[in-house]
């Protein structure tokens, strides 16, 4: 691990979020991705989907869901990033990860994933982590890529008309499985 991830990963705390979260998780998830403070970072979608990202209702569901959690990760105090861990049998999914946009870039996204790689294979024995991306996300797919990542080719529609998930600015969005083998 070179210095600067090392470093990173001294600073950090993880910590199950609690419903006192929420407001403040709600923030930072759409702050990483939707509007113009979204742009200070590279995982913006601002140029795809406007609108919300999530709401407090879907991430208060996910704070109380049984065989989920909520991982909040912070620096000094403060929340800097957080992500969705749910237990799926031999597998669990990753979602909802979110680091604020003016850290992307310092290497908290990796150290943050291989603690949640860590944290499922230690206390749900899950085999495999799953995520869903949209297909369009490039970059994106290719830095979970370089994380050890796989494309599958199993897509799922986009849920257009749902503005609970954001507002399609191009009519060619879908989701697509990634899948990565956590071994022993």
């Amino acid at each position: 691990m070179d210095t600067a991830p090392r470093q990173a990963a001294a600073e950090l705390t993880f910590r199950d979020a609690t419903e006192a979260d929420v407001p403040a998780l709600v923030e930072l998830i759409e702050s990483a991705y939707r509007g113009d403070a979204s742009r200070a970072g590279w995982t913006t979608e601002a140029d795809i989907l406007e609108g919300q990202r999530t709401d407090p209702e879907g991430v208060l569901d996910v704070v109380r869901s049984r065989g989920s959690r909520l991982l909040a990760v912070e620096r000094g105090g403060g929340l800097v990033a957080c992500c969705q861990l749910e237990h799926r049998g031999d597998s669990a999914y990753f979602g909802m990860f979110a680091v604020r946009p003016e850290l992307q870039g310092a290497g908290l996204g990796k150290v943050i994933i291989a603690e949640a790689e860590r944290s499922v294979r230690e206390t749900w024995c899950a085999r495999e982590m799953h995520m869903t991306v949209i297909s369009a996300r490039d970059d994106l797919i290719a830095w979970y890529e370089r994380r050890g990542y796989r494309r599958t080719g199993k897509m799922t529609p986009f849920p257009y008309g749902d503005e609970r998930f954001g507002i399609p600015q191009r009519d060619d969005l879908e989701f697509e499985l990634l899948v990565k083998p956590l071994g022993g």
